[in-house]
């Protein structure tokens, strides 16, 4: 069992930065896929970015090319999301998801095998 603790999320008025963090528990850390995904009320959820186990390749969402990176340290069993030029669009809970080996596509949530409780982003406008 997994567990992944989001940390980061606020409140940030438009074209402001946030960095969340997601801890992992686990010693195999760097052989997981790692994703953040965000729901908004009344909205499915949705992929954001992802990172593999080396941090080598990573993959975004057309809405947040650009903006926002996603980073890993497998030293430290966490990854990152740096958010830059935030929008109101942003605002949602933001989830971290981790993929233990699946050959499931990377932008779909039904790929991941854990998940955090999520943090609240808020981007005033």
């Amino acid at each position: 069992q997994v567990q992944l603790v989001e940390s980061g999320g606020g409140l940030v008025q438009a074209g402001g930065s946030l960095r969340l963090s997601c801890a992992a528990s686990t010693r195999a850390f760097s052989s997981y896929t790692m994703a953040w995904f965000r729901q908004a009320p009344g909205k499915e959820r949705e992929f954001v970015a992802a990172i593999t186990w080396s941090g080598g390749s990573t993959f975004y969402a057309d809405s947040v090319k650009g903006r926002f990176t996603i980073s890993r340290d497998n030293a430290k069993n966490t990854v990152y999301l740096q958010m830059n030029s935030l929008k109101f669009e942003d605002t949602a809970v933001y989830y971290c998801a981790a993929d233990g080996g699946s050959s499931g596509s990377l932008k779909v949530a039904s790929t991941y095998d854990y998940w955090g409780q999520g943090t609240q982003v808020t981007v005033s406008s």
